[in-house]
C-alpha cells in the first residue's frame, strides 16, 4: 500500500513538473521567422534558431526573411501552441525563451531548421534539442533548402570557432581573439562551421 501511495505521488510530482515547464497559448502577430505575440501579451523568441531578419526603418531584408515570416505565420496562426522552456525562461530584452509545439505535437522551432529558413543558435545553457536541430540543419544544407539555396561563400582564408560560444569569427575579429586556446576551433570554411552547428558572429558577420 505503502509503494502505491508513493508511486501516485511520484506522478502528481511529475506532472506538475511537466506542467510548470510548458503553457498553452493562441498566437495573436507573428514578428517575423523567430519571434511571435502570445494572448498573454507576452513575446516569445523562439529558442535555439536564429532566423533571418527582416529589415526595418529602410534596411534591407536579409535573404529568405519575409519567407520566414510567412511560413512561421502559417504555421502558428491556425493552431494553439505549447510552450516548453529551458533553463533560462527569458532573454535580456524580457522576452520568453521557448520551444513551441503545434497541436500536432510537431515544435516550430525544429520545423523552421529543417525547412532551411533558420539556423542552430545554440547556447548554453539552453540546449535541449541541439542535436537534433544540427541534424535538421544538416539535412536543409545537403538538400540546398531555403537560406541554403545560396552557398555559403568563402572569403578568409579560415574562421574561428568558440566551442564554448558555439559561435564563429572571421580571423582579425576581436572577438575571436579572445577565444582562450581550449575553445578555439579553426573551420576552413563557412559551410564547415555551419556544419557543426555554430552560428555567426554579430560582430564580425562571417
Amino acid at each position: 500500500m505503502k509503494r502505491k501511495s508513493l508511486i501516485i505521488v511520484i506522478l502528481l510530482v511529475c506532472q506538475t513538473f511537466a506542467y510548470a515547464q510548458s503553457s498553452h497559448h493562441r498566437v495573436k502577430y507573428v514578428y517575423d521567422g523567430d519571434t511571435i505575440l502570445i494572448d498573454s501579451g507576452e513575446r516569445v523568441r523562439y529558442v535555439g534558431i536564429d532566423a533571418p531578419e527582416i529589415g526595418r526603418e529602410g534596411k534591407e531584408s536579409e535573404f529568405m526573411a519575409l519567407e520566414a515570416r510567412d511560413v512561421n505565420r502559417q504555421l502558428v496562426a491556425q493552431s494553439k501552441i505549447r510552450l516548453e522552456f529551458d533553463e533560462e525562461r527569458k532573454d535580456r530584452h524580457g522576452r520568453l525563451l521557448a520551444y513551441v509545439f503545434l497541436e500536432s505535437g510537431e515544435m516550430v522551432n525544429g520545423l523552421l531548421i529543417r525547412k532551411g529558413l533558420a539556423r542552430v543558435l545554440c547556447k548554453k545553457p539552453n540546449t535541449k534539442y541541439q542535436s537534433l536541430f544540427v541534424r535538421y540543419q544538416r539535412l536543409a544544407m545537403t538538400e540546398k533548402l531555403g537560406i541554403w539555396a545560396e552557398n555559403a561563400t568563402t572569403l578568409e582564408p579560415y574562421y574561428v570557432g568558440n566551442s564554448g560560444s558555439k559561435r564563429f569569427h572571421r580571423p582579425n575579429c576581436p572577438s575571436g581573439k579572445k577565444i582562450h586556446q581550449e575553445r578555439r576551433v579553426i573551420f576552413d570554411t563557412r559551410h564547415d562551421a555551419f556544419w557543426e552547428g555554430y552560428s555567426p558572429c554579430k560582430r564580425c558577420k562571417p
